[in-house]
């Protein structure tokens, strides 16, 4: 079923003119999962664990739980109509085109830093493996190969992303299986920890409960990524169902990737034992006495940023292609080979992330590289606050017009409107914690230029009433 050529119908609801449905469904599920595990799981929980303790699994919880009610929003949005341009798209119908193209464009422009960020760091870690690998030429040659199979096909994208994730999977499951191993007394020569690393060494939040709020900014961001399989549904051959499956299985996969490998490091490791804030997973492995623990979690982590890479070369030329399409960005980016990719978008986004390395590398000071970075770093909430607004209007007009929506955000509107209030209350965090104020103003400068520019436009196309 899965390998027969795309219906006329296929093509019509995709809503992606040039575009090709040839991701079958293994490939959305892949995407879906890897978009959840990222190398912040990897890297930085050791950070959130070291700040907050034990208590690093309600930040978790709570983090995790913000992004199902997210995902559920943006579910109910685009199983009803599945788009390239998802959220973007959806907030253009509803809120005006200013806000789709806001929105739109500081998210590709954010993936596009991602892209050669994550270069930068894969350029690090391969270099750390093999000393003789120059970082800047390993980051170029992991830009140019992804650039290179993003330009195919689509289907060369999903088969990439399928194998990568489904690496990032068998780790973590094999981590989590080892761990409980462990935490049970069945692993040989380790003996069982009780409950002694979670309610000793200062009790299970050692730092005190307020730890846990700046904890939560950085848990946020490590699950940015699970909105790439509905922009990614555009080009499904089953594009509502693997959205649908998609969000239904959301929860578990943060409950057993996020929370379960969490518990299992916090249950092994004190929150403040050498190693665990550079590689908490590398300091677990070597607790429990696995050879070359440290070699195998960076191939790993190296794995998860190629992944990260990957998909933000398709999340944002995808993006591009999408504003290109509604008249929010230049023609020339709406335009797609016989395969259906849509060249001059992919391209622009490996131009983007090649000047990221750029900045990096041969740029002699880092003010530029750390501007990119930083100015994209809050865009996530700003994106998870648009999803909300946009589902509360969508939804409000769907039951005036009596339409039946196959999928339906929990518990409306006060669900969605505590939603709204919660990320509200992340940015004044953001405000007021001093880690972050800066990243988040830089974020807000780069938006406000976004929303004058889609402002000007839309004031041009509609002409004043009288």
């Amino acid at each position: 079923m899965n390998d027969q050529s795309p219906s006329v119908e296929q093509t019509r609801t995709t809503g992606a003119r040039g575009l090709r449905p040839a991701l079958r469904d293994r490939q959305m599920s892949m995407i879906a999962i890897g978009g959840v595990i990222g190398a912040g799981l990897f890297v930085g929980s050791g950070a959130v664990i070291n700040k907050a303790g034990p208590a690093a699994l309600v930040a978790y919880a709570i983090a995790g739980l913000l992004v199902v009610l997210v995902m559920r929003m943006l579910a109910e949005l685009s199983v009803a109509a599945p788009r390239t341009g998802s959220f973007a798209s959806y907030a253009s119908r509803e809120l005006g085109s200013w806000a789709g193209l806001a929105i739109g464009w500081l998210y590709a422009y954010s993936w596009s830093v991602t892209v050669g960020v994550e270069a930068v760091i894969g350029g690090a870690l391969l270099h750390g493996m093999l000393p003789a690998v120059p970082d800047w030429a390993a980051a170029l040659v992991f830009m140019l190969v992804l650039a290179g199979s993003n330009l195919i096909a689509v289907r060369a994208f999903g088969e990439v992303e399928f194998w990568f994730a489904l690496i990032k999977v068998v780790a973590i499951v094999a981590f989590i299986g080892l761990g409980l191993l462990a935490i049970c007394g069945l692993l040989p020569g380790v003996p069982a920890p009780g409950g002694a690393n979670l309610f000793e060494h200062g009790g299970f939040a050692p730092n005190g409960w307020y730890a846990v709020l700046p904890a939560l900014l950085v848990v946020s961001f490590a699950f940015s990524g699970a909105e790439v399989v509905t922009i990614a549904a555009g080009e499904a051959m089953r594009p509502a169902e693997a959205v649908r499956r998609a969000v239904r299985t959301t929860m578990v996969r943060i409950l057993v990737f996020y929370i379960g490998s969490i518990a299992v490091i916090a249950t092994l490791l004190p929150h403040d034992a050498a190693g665990i804030t550079e590689s908490p997973y590398s300091a677990v492995l070597d607790r429990l006495g696995i050879p070359n623990a440290g070699l195998i979690m960076d191939v790993v982590v190296l794995v998860a940023v190629l992944s990260c890479l990957n998909s933000g070369i398709y999340t944002a030329s995808r993006m591009l292609y999408a504003l290109a399409g509604n008249g929010e960005g230049p023609r020339v980016l709406a335009r797609s080979n016989a395969a259906g990719v849509p060249v001059p978008a992919v391209l622009v986004v490996a131009l983007a992330g090649l000047t990221t390395v750029a900045a990096n590398y041969f740029v002699s000071t880092t003010a530029i590289f750390d501007f990119l970075v930083d100015s994209s770093g809050s865009v996530i909430v700003l994106l998870y606050l648009t999803i909300a607004v946009t589902q509360l209007h969508s939804r409000a007009r769907a039951e005036r017009e009596g339409q039946h929506l196959p999928v339906r955000m929990w518990g409306y509107p006060y669900v969605s409107w505590a939603v709204v209030v919660a990320l509200v209350a992340f940015l004044v965090l953001m405000v007021v914690d001093p880690t972050t104020r800066h990243s988040l103003l830089l974020t807000l400068s780069v938006a406000a230029v976004a929303v004058t520019v889609g402002l000007l436009r839309q004031k041009r196309q509609v002409p004043p009433r009288s």
